[in-house]
């Protein structure tokens, strides 16, 4: 089952806020909906994000009461913007927007209703080659986890994370297929518990040797020995290399430099952004006050106790080994193997859709 997809004019996803008691899918037919799904975190991670948007612009324009072309036009520029602002700091939700605008934009299809059902298209192709590309990565990543290491894992990067298959646990996932003994520490990933909710979900239904631990014990497993790489993903990577990911990703790059141990980030080119010089400049979400105040329905804090809840931190380029992509894996500089892992990337997308183009003529 895919995380996201499309049926019957909506937008479909599996609902992540109430997993791992309720498997449900819920549905949106508008593009307010589908942003309101990414805001609320139906839906979550960078690479299912920039599909769900996809399908929220290819939404939008089955809804447009639009005629001609420029009128399609105006709603769709309308829809991005709404789309845009439901998360800031995930790069690939404006990277997919953008993608289909462009095409809506760059289109010799003179019909409105063919430029929308080319836009579908468009979208079901990203969400696809989603898959491929995850799938690419985890057997690039493979490479460095050598047979029976312990891997240290936070936030939740796998089948949940991204439209199928998964960035970092897609890693693990190729590790199991090629049959190698390893075995997940899963950080419980504080304050909406992502390692504890959805990764040892997906991984006890994969089979994969893994625990739960508290975000503070991952310090003591570093120190004594029991972690030999450490993998987790990213929602935006800067052009220097620093890495913007689920708050909590710094203190295990630092300890794990510490240590010794290798920090990989694993990502599609989509999540690298060259526009960014260094990851001061990522923006960082702040989230609201009860995802700390409360666990689920229960209060953990006194009534009125001010919070700061940043959703990301940034870990600087100095404490990431490499950046595992589609295209390989990227070392330093990074500023020349993540320009040459982007430029190989969006070559292959426009190969693509220059044979989509003529298979379908």
């Amino acid at each position: 089952m895919r995380t996201v997809y499309w049926e019957d004019q909506k937008v479909k996803m599996i609902d992540q806020r109430l997993l791992p008691g309720e498997l449900v899918i819920a549905e949106f037919d508008t593009v307010e909906g589908t942003a309101r799904s990414i805001r609320e975190m139906y839906v979550r991670g960078a690479p299912a994000i920039g599909a769900t948007a996809a399908y929220g612009m290819a939404l939008a324009a089955y809804n447009s009461p639009a005629w001609d072309r420029d009128g399609l036009l105006n709603d769709l520029r309308a829809a991005k913007k709404t789309l845009d602002a439901a998360r800031p700091t995930a790069v690939n939700l404006a990277w997919a927007t953008a993608r289909l605008m462009s095409m809506a934009e760059h289109t010799v299809l003179p019909n409105v209703d063919d430029i929308r059902s080319a836009l579908l298209a468009e979208a079901q192709a990203l969400a696809d080659e989603d898959v491929e590309i995850n799938r690419r990565m985890g057997y690039h990543g493979a490479e460095v986890v050598p047979d029976g290491s312990n891997i240290l894992h936070h936030c939740n990067t796998g089948a949940l994370a991204t439209v199928d298959f998964g960035t970092a646990l897609g890693v693990v996932y190729a590790c199991q297929e090629q049959g190698k003994r390893i075995h997940v520490w899963v950080d419980e990933t504080r304050p909406r518990l992502q390692g504890a909710r959805l990764t040892a979900w997906e991984l006890m239904r994969a089979g994969v040797p893994m625990h739960l631990i508290a975000d503070n014990a991952a310090g003591h497993l570093m120190r004594t020995g029991q972690v030999d790489v450490v993998l987790f993903g990213a929602d935006r990577v800067a052009a220097n290399g620093d890495v913007a990911n689920k708050i909590g990703s710094y203190k295990l790059g630092v300890v794990a430099r510490e240590n010794g141990i290798p920090v990989y980030s694993v990502v599609p080119t989509s999540t690298i952004d060259l526009d960014l010089a260094s990851g001061d400049e990522i923006p960082i979400e702040e989230r609201g006050a009860e995802e700390v105040t409360h666990v689920g329905e229960t209060q953990i804090a006194p009534d009125g106790a001010p919070v700061y809840n940043p959703a990301f931190d940034v870990t600087p380029h100095r404490y990431i080994t490499g950046i595992i992509t589609e295209e390989g894996i990227c070392y330093p500089p990074f500023e020349l193997s993540l320009r040459r892992a982007k430029e190989a990337a969006e070559a292959r997308i426009r190969e693509n859709r220059a044979r989509r183009g003529t298979e379908n003529g």
